[in-house]
C-alpha cells in the first residue's frame, strides 16, 4: 500500500532529506557509546547537552511564540535532575558553558532548529536503554527516558504543525535545522571535564 502523497512530500520528510548529512556527521564524530561507558563520560556529554538546551531552548520558544505547544518539549528540566543525580549542584549546572544562543527570526527558522531536538527525544531511547544496561537501574536518565505514551502524539502535533509551515517559512526551516545539526556537532564533541 502506497502512502497518501502529503504523507510522501510532507515537510518533515523533506526537512529530513535536506538535514542528512549533518544528521549523519553528528551521529560519526559524536561517539555517544564511549562517551557514556564511564559515569564521569556520561555525566559529561549530559553536561554539555545542558549548555546546548540552555542556549536552544530559549531561542525556540522565542522564535515560536507559543508556550503551550513548546513547554512539554522543553528538556531541560530533565538535563538539570540527571545532573544533580550525577552531583552538580545548582550553581554547578548553572555555571555550565553554553554555546552561543541562535538567532531564530520566526516560526520556520524555530521549526527547524526543534525538528532536531525533537527528533534526539526519539533516538535517545537507543542511548537510555544503552545507559541503563551499562551502569544499572540506579543511573538517572530523565533526559533519556524519552516521554514515556505522550512521545507518540508529541511528535505527530510536531509534525503536524511542521507540514502546515507555510512555504515561505520553509527555506528557514530547513537552515535552521542543517545549522542546529552541525551546531550540536561542534558543540558535543569539544570536549569538557566536568
Amino acid at each position: 500500500m502506497t502512502q497518501p502523497e502529503n504523507l510522501q512530500t510532507g515537510l518533515h520528510i523533506r526537512l529530513r532529506a535536506a538535514t542528512a548529512e549533518p544528521h549523519e556527521a553528528l551521529e560519526r564524530d559524536l561517539d555517544w557509546q564511549g562517551k557514556v561507558a564511564t559515569l564521569p563520560g556520561y555525566r559529561a556529554l549530559l553536561a554539555r547537552l545542558r549548555g546546548f538546551h540552555a542556549a536552544y531552548e530559549p531561542a525556540i520558544a522565542l522564535g515560536l511564540s507559543d508556550e503551550a505547544f513548546f513547554a512539554p518539549r522543553r528538556r531541560l528540566a530533565a538535563l538539570d535532575a540527571d545532573l544533580s543525580a550525577l552531583g552538580l549542584d545548582f550553581f554547578a549546572r548553572t555555571a555550565l558553558p553554553a554555546p552561543p544562543a541562535p538567532r531564530l527570526e520566526g516560526e520556520g527558522a524555530a521549526m527547524g532548529a526543534l525538528y532536531v531536538l525533537e527528533g534526539s527525544t526519539l533516538g535517545g531511547l537507543v542511548i537510555g536503554r544503552h545507559v541503563g544496561g551499562l551502569h544499572g537501574d540506579g543511573v538517572p536518565l530523565a533526559y533519556y527516558s524519552g516521554r514515556g505514551r505522550e512521545a507518540g502524539p508529541l511528535w505527530r502535533t510536531f509534525r503536524e504543525r511542521l507540514d502546515g509551515l507555510a512555504s515561505t517559512q520553509e527555506g528557514a526551516a530547513f537552515a535552521a535545522g542543517v545549522a542546529t545539526f552541525e551546531a550540536m556537532r561542534v558543540w558535543l564533541t569539544t570536549a569538557l571535564a566536568v
